[in-house]
């Protein structure tokens, strides 16, 4: 059962981080993650970077709580939103935009199509008029751009 939870958080956060996404990052905490988009930050480290610590709180919260009491369900909730957390790192942070220069190269088309449709996402530098907001989900026309022959 324990893994069941955590399976149905990590999915679960897909559709969170889109509402996240586009209602408070291109809302009301634009201003964080602003730089994210335009490039504006001096430096390695970017405003947005601040999400990571907003996101992490209520997981450590979570998963502290969880296991004073015989690590019960808020632990394996908060367990699933780290391995979530830790699938945005990897793949958003390191494939996507190369915060360090590895795994950069990839003939796997659903990476492919996720970098491209990330890459849409990206084309728009204001909060408004955005589109691809979640994470790990793609649609379905970002993988048809990609025939088993073509690369990035």
């Amino acid at each position: 059962m324990n893994f069941i939870t955590v399976l149905i958080t990590f999915v679960a956060m897909e559709g969170a981080t889109w509402l996240i996404h586009k209602y408070i990052m291109h809302g009301f905490l634009w201003i964080l993650h602003r730089d994210h988009h335009d490039h504006s930050n001096e430096g390695f480290l970017e405003k947005n970077d601040y999400f990571f610590v907003i996101f992490a709180l209520p997981t450590i919260a979570l998963m502290y709580f969880g296991s004073l009491k015989d690590y019960n369900y808020l632990f394996y909730i908060g367990l699933g939103i780290m391995f979530y957390g830790m699938a945005y790192f990897f793949v958003h942070d390191i494939f996507i935009h190369q915060r360090f220069k590895f795994l950069s190269k990839t003939n796997n088309r659903y990476f492919l199509a996720l970098r491209r449709a990330h890459k849409q996402h990206h084309k728009h530098l204001v909060k408004e008029e955005g589109e691809c907001f979640g994470f790990l989900y793609v649609p379905l026309k970002y993988f048809k751009m990609f025939s088993n022959n073509e690369k990035t």
